[in-house]
C-alpha cells in the first residue's frame, strides 16, 4: 500500500504524484487533513481510499457562503427533484443557510423519504416538507405554489440518462420539457423571486434528446424572464461523479464482479465534477442572478473514460489488462466523443468568481417558439413517431437518429 500524508497540498500539484502512484500495483490511500483529526471526524486509522476525484487536477469548488446566504435565508425554498442525487444535495446545502422553509417535490418516494430521514436527524429544528407528485402535473403544483409560496425555486426534475431517453423520447419531452414548462409558468404566476434550472453541457449542440430536451428548458426560462418579474437563470454543468447513472459508481460495480469494466471508446472524453461542485455553482449562481442567464463552469480539462476506468482498477488494487479486463463496447446511440460548454453563437462574460462564466442568451423568435412548443406537447402526448424531427425544429443545432426501440 502507499500512503499520501499531503492533505494540504494543491490537488493540481498532487496529481502527477497519484499517476506516478497508479503505475505501481499498491492499492492507494490518502490521509485526511489535520484538521479532521482535531475535531474529531476522523482517527489516524481511517485514512481514506483515494477518490477518482483527485485526478481531476483542480480544487474543489466552494461557494462563497456569505453571498448565498443574502438570498437564501429566512426563505420559502422549493427543490423539485429533490429527492435526487442534485436535488438531495442541494437541500443538504441550503439547509445550512437557514431558509424559512425546505419544500422537497419528488416523484420518487423512495429518495424523497432517505432525505427526509436524514434531514430530520441532523437539523430536528428544520421546517421542512416533503412532497411526492409530478412537475407533469400542473393542478398539483398549482396547489403546492398556492400553499406554500416558495420564494425561490431550484428545478432539478428532469429524465436525465441518455441511452434510456433515445428509446423513449416522448417521455424525455414530457418530463424534461413540459415538467419544466409548469413548473416556471406556475413560479410567474404566483411571484416567485428566482428561479434556477439545472442544465447540463449536453446541451450544446445536441446529438441525443436528452440533451436536446435539456436546450428546449434554456429557451423556455430565457423566453419567460423577458416576460416575468421571476429571475429566471439556468445552470450548465458536465458530468457529476457518483450521481445515479454516472459512470463510477458502474465501474466499481463491474470491478467488484471481476470484470470485464465496458467503455465506449477509446478516445471518449467528458468533463467532470463532483456532487458538491454542481451544487455550489448552482447556489453561486443564485446569488448572481439578474435573469435570463446561462450560467457555465469552468471544468478544467475533459479527462478520458478510458484512462478513469484503468486508474480506477489501479486504486482498487488490481492490474488493468491482466487483473481486471476493459471492453470496448462501441458508442450507445446518442453519445457524443466528446461534450462541449458552449454554443459557437455564445460568448462568455466572467462573473466576480472566475471559474463561473455567463453564456449570453442565443437570439430566436419566442412568438414563433411557443407556437412550436404546443406542436411538441401534441405530438409527445400522442405518442408520435416524428417526436425528434420536431424536437429539431425548435432546437436547430440538434442532430438526431432514429431508433425502433421494438427491434
Amino acid at each position: 500500500m502507499i500512503v499520501i500524508a499531503m492533505p494540504s497540498v494543491p490537488k493540481k500539484d498532487v496529481a502527477p504524484i497519484y499517476e506516478a502512484c497508479l503505475e505501481t500495483k499498491c492499492k492507494v490511500k490518502q490521509v485526511p487533513g489535520l484538521y479532521q483529526f482535531l475535531s474529531g471526524k476522523v482517527a489516524l486509522s481511517q485514512m481514506q481510499e483515494v477518490d477518482l476525484r483527485d485526478l481531476l487536477g483542480r480544487e474543489q469548488i466552494i461557494c462563497n457562503q456569505e453571498q448565498v446566504s443574502k438570498y437564501v435565508k429566512g426563505k420559502v425554498v422549493l427543490v423539485t427533484g429533490g429527492g435526487g442525487s442534485i436535488g438531495s444535495e442541494l437541500c443538504r446545502q441550503l439547509v445550512t443557510f437557514e431558509p424559512k422553509e425546505l419544500i422537497v417535490f419528488d416523484i420518487a418516494e423512495l429518495g424523497a423519504y432517505n432525505l427526509q430521514q436524514e434531514l430530520l436527524r441532523k437539523y430536528p429544528s428544520l421546517n421542512l416538507k416533503v412532497l411526492i407528485g409530478s412537475v407533469r402535473d400542473l393542478g398539483k403544483l398549482e396547489e403546492v405554489f398556492d400553499t406554500f409560496r416558495p420564494q425561490i425555486v431550484f428545478h432539478a426534475a428532469a429524465h436525465k440518462h441518455v441511452p434510456l431517453m433515445e428509446f423513449s423520447p416522448h417521455e424525455a419531452v414530457k418530463n424534461n420539457v413540459f415538467g419544466t414548462y409548469n413548473t416556471a409558468i406556475t413560479a410567474d404566476k404566483y411571484g416567485v423571486e428566482r428561479f434556477l434550472l439545472i442544465s447540463t453541457d449536453k446541451a450544446v449542440n445536441p446529438t441525443n434528446i436528452m440533451g436536446a430536451t435539456k436546450r428546449i428548458c434554456e429557451m423556455i426560462v430565457q423566453a419567460l424572464n423577458k416576460k416575468s418579474k421571476t429571475e429566471f437563470v439556468a445552470v450548465r454543468f458536465g458530468n457529476v461523479l457518483g450521481s445515479s447513472g454516472s459512470v463510477i459508481p458502474l465501474f466499481k460495480s463491474q470491478i467488484a464482479a471481476g470484470g470485464p469494466v465496458t467503455v465506449t471508446s477509446k478516445e471518449i472524453t467528458r468533463y467532470f465534477m463532483t456532487i458538491p461542485e454542481a451544487v455550489s455553482l448552482v447556489l453561486q449562481a443564485g446569488y448572481y442572478a439578474k435573469g435570463g442567464e446561462i450560467f457555465v463552469l469552468d471544468m478544467g480539462e475533459p479527462v478520458k473514460i478510458y484512462d478513469m476506468a484503468e486508474n480506477l482498477i489501479r486504486l482498487s488494487g488490481y492490474e488493468p489488462h491482466k487483473d481486471i479486463k476493459i471492453e470496448i463496447m462501441g458508442l450507445r446511440p446518442g453519445e457524443k466523443l466528446y461534450e462541449e460548454r458552449l454554443m459557437d453563437e455564445e460568448g462568455l462574460d466572467k462573473t466576480e468568481n472566475e471559474l463561473i462564466s455567463i453564456g449570453k442568451p442565443l437570439v430566436f423568435d419566442e412568438d414563433n417558439f411557443f407556437i412550436e412548443l404546443s406542436k411538441l406537447k401534441e405530438i409527445a402526448y400522442q405518442e408520435k413517431q416524428e417526436i425528434k424531427k420536431e424536437v429539431a425544429k425548435i432546437v436547430t443545432t440538434y442532430k438526431y437518429s432514429l431508433i425502433d426501440y421494438k427491434e
